[in-house]
């Protein structure tokens, strides 16, 4: 393929297009952006990958990303430190508290089990779950491990290593989305929703 650009510039669309949802011509068109917007974008761009690089790191409690360790809501008093809400990635966290929909501290297992992808439980911070919740102040663990094959996986193995502690366990409820019409959905979706119903 013909060079369209100097070296610094195809660098950028390179590393550009390795980021989820950037393909090569996306990239492409976010450097342009960026090269004709340099004094706006550009410098502040650099400017703040540099401070990234150099200040955040894992929470060294639950594995979230921040600029603190123990992270902001690992340190936030107002949290309710007795329960405990488990997640596949730091994405799911940022879900989660974009809906404010927890109010509890959390843990990161950095991805899930897969005999395919030759992921195994010391591969993941399943231990440091453990360790954290043999502590005595947890209560409650809620496993919000995605309803695939592989988060279902991690779910059972997580319940089963949980159970000698005596912590309640619980998982998310799948079905229908708020707003969802039935017609809509793919059968999976309507069968745990007819699965997971409850009294009205």
């Amino acid at each position: 393929m013909k060079r369209q650009a100097g070296p610094e510039i195809e660098r950028l669309i390179l590393l550009l297009s390795k980021i989820p949802g950037l393909g090569p011509r996306s990239a492409r068109r976010a450097v342009l952006h960026l090269v004709k917007n340099r004094d706006k974008l550009l410098g502040p761009l650099a400017s703040a990958l540099a401070d990234a690089h150099d200040k955040v790191s894992e929470c060294s409690t639950c594995g979230n990303v921040d600029t603190l360790n123990p992270c902001t809501i690992c340190s936030d008093v107002r949290r309710d430190k007795t329960i405990l809400c488990v997640v596949e990635e730091v994405g799911d966290l940022w879900a989660l508290e974009r809906a404010s929909a927890w109010g509890g501290q959390y843990h990161v297992l950095g991805g899930t089990l897969s005999a395919l992808g030759g992921v195994r439980p010391e591969d993941l911070d399943i231990d440091q779950l453990v360790s954290r919740c043999a502590q005595g102040h947890i209560k409650e663990v809620v496993l919000a491990t995605n309803a695939t094959v592989e988060g279902q996986t991690t779910a059972h193995y997580i319940t089963d290593r949980l159970k000698k502690l005596g912590i309640a366990t619980s998982r998310l409820a799948h079905g229908v989305p708020v707003g969802g019409e039935l017609d809509y959905l793919d059968e999976g979706t309507l069968t745990q929703a007819i699965r997971a119903r409850r009294p009205f």
